[in-house]
């Protein structure tokens, strides 16, 4: 499933990140690829220890807990801490695909990456190239999005970056561990869950719904591992 979910920073966060990124100190983003992704990979990320890095990363935490449709998307077990990257100058990241598997900076922890993410921070019009191109079941899906906007994909997916010929391209990407592991039955958790919000808009207090709900959590408590 490949969702985009619209405005998860405000324009006020936005500016803050902008500003933040703008003084940050970058090191070459090939040094936390994997052998192979390394050798198309050519952009910047945020230093681990720039002091800016985690600040922003807890207000895009908090912005995500508070995000219904990424709750319901992802059914998030473990988020990794949000990372920061860069695309300038031709920058480009080549087809690859992201480690199943990756460790939380800094502790014994890891997480299963089931669910990738990208926050795009630089306006679209600030920048020419750098669009997400995303191998899926129907062919190529090209995400491009404004400022503020997440797209959400399978961590299995093939992606790449195109190259960034003008501008910079800032976004922040990071993974997540879902309750439940399985692709389908996530998305299939994910349509029941968006049916049951639709049809309580349109006919709140129908007793149906609580049926309807019940067989969401049953299913989420069928298919969930913690």
């Amino acid at each position: 499933m490949l969702l985009t979910i619209p405005d998860i920073l405000s324009t006020a966060q936005l500016k803050e990140f902008r500003e933040v990124l703008g003084q940050a100190r970058w090191v070459d983003g090939r040094t936390t690829a994997g052998h192979f992704a390394a050798e198309v990979k050519r952009n910047q990320q945020l230093a681990p220890d720039d002091p800016g890095g985690a600040r922003l990363a807890d207000i895009l935490l908090d912005a995500l807990a508070r995000e219904p449709l990424f709750v319901s998307a992802t059914l998030p077990l473990k988020v990794l801490p949000p990372r920061f990257n860069r695309y300038e100058g031709g920058g480009e990241y080549g087809l690859h695909v992201d480690g199943a598997v990756l460790s939380v900076p800094g502790t014994s922890h890891r997480v299963r990456t089931d669910v990738s993410a990208t926050v795009f921070i630089s306006d679209p019009a600030d920048y020419d190239g750098g669009e997400l191109i995303i191998e899926d079941v129907y062919g190529p899906r090209t995400v491009k999005l404004p400022a503020g906007h997440m797209v959400l994909y399978p961590g299995t997916s093939l992606h790449r970056v195109t190259p960034v010929t003008r501008g910079t391209r800032l976004a922040s990407f990071f993974w997540v561990q879902s309750l439940v592991q399985d692709q389908q039955q996530r998305t299939l958790l994910f349509e029941l869950d968006s049916s049951i919000r639709r049809l309580a808009a349109r006919l709140p207090g129908d007793p149906e719904l609580d049926r309807l709900t019940a067989v969401y959590h049953n299913l989420v408590r069928r298919w969930a591992s913690t």
